[in-house]
């Protein structure tokens, strides 16, 4: 028994128009498909009542897919992990002039951890750049240019 790929990362929303708005028109991912949850997801899920709206985009580039998840019909909970926080995830997305990608997004009113781009100094990425934006629910997109572009 052996895992033979990859299909998509998940992230669950809390308003799809709202993050539509910043991983399809600020980050430039393509919508895919888009639906609803089957009737097996309550199911799947352990979470009796719960349905949700589906959007899959894919990451230009690569056949990496993201899934938005915006469930209704059940209580929510924002999460408000840190990086270091245990069961917090993120997604990295490879960007080839970050400079201008963060001054784009923050143009349009999202913002960083660290407010600025930060240059790598050390390690085996030096001289790449990095920044963790935060969507409009909070959930880390790590941007990263590789070092020597």
């Amino acid at each position: 028994m052996t895992v033979t790929g990859f299909w998509h990362a998940g992230i669950t929303v809390s308003d799809m128009a709202r993050s539509l708005a910043f991983y399809r028109d600020a980050l430039g991912l393509a919508v895919i498909s888009t639906g609803t949850s089957s009737s097996a997801a309550e199911r799947t899920w352990a979470v009796p009542g719960a349905r949700a709206s589906i959007v899959f985009l894919r990451v230009p580039g690569s056949e990496v897919t993201i899934e938005l998840i915006e469930y209704e019909g059940v209580e929510q909970h924002p999460a408000s992990a840190r990086p270091v926080d245990p069961a917090h995830g993120h997604i990295c997305l490879y960007v080839d002039d970050l400079d201008a990608v963060h001054a784009s997004l923050v143009a349009a009113g999202y913002r960083s951890r660290s407010g600025e781009v930060v240059t790598i100094v050390d390690g085996p990425f030096a001289g790449g750049k990095v920044v963790y934006m935060r969507d409009p629910d909070g959930y880390h997109v790590e941007l990263f240019q590789q070092p020597g572009r």
